[in-house]
């Protein structure tokens, strides 16, 4: 098998999807899993533009910037930080 450039570029970001998707499941701080969760988000949106897919590209980083907010809204209503 011959791979390309592209390819192993893909297998990186499917490896750094792998990680974060883990990493929202473990990380007890739900503040630090919505900024995960975007990270998440901008490596889903890359990989469909490695895929030649500019329109899932598009609608991934939109929905994943609007749930990122939205999530970051409700994180910042509900919990209640002691500093």
């Amino acid at each position: 098998m011959n791979f390309v450039v592209a390819d192993y570029w893909i297998m990186v970001l499917l490896l750094i999807l792998i990680i974060t998707s883990l990493a929202m499941y473990f990380i007890k701080d739900l503040l630090h899993a919505v900024i995960v969760y975007g990270a998440y988000t901008l490596t889903m949106a890359l990989i469909w533009l490695q895929m030649n897919t500019p329109d899932l590209a598009i609608t991934e980083a939109a929905a994943g910037i609007c749930m990122t907010v939205l999530m970051m809204i409700v994180v910042f209503r509900t919990s209640r930080r002691e500093e």
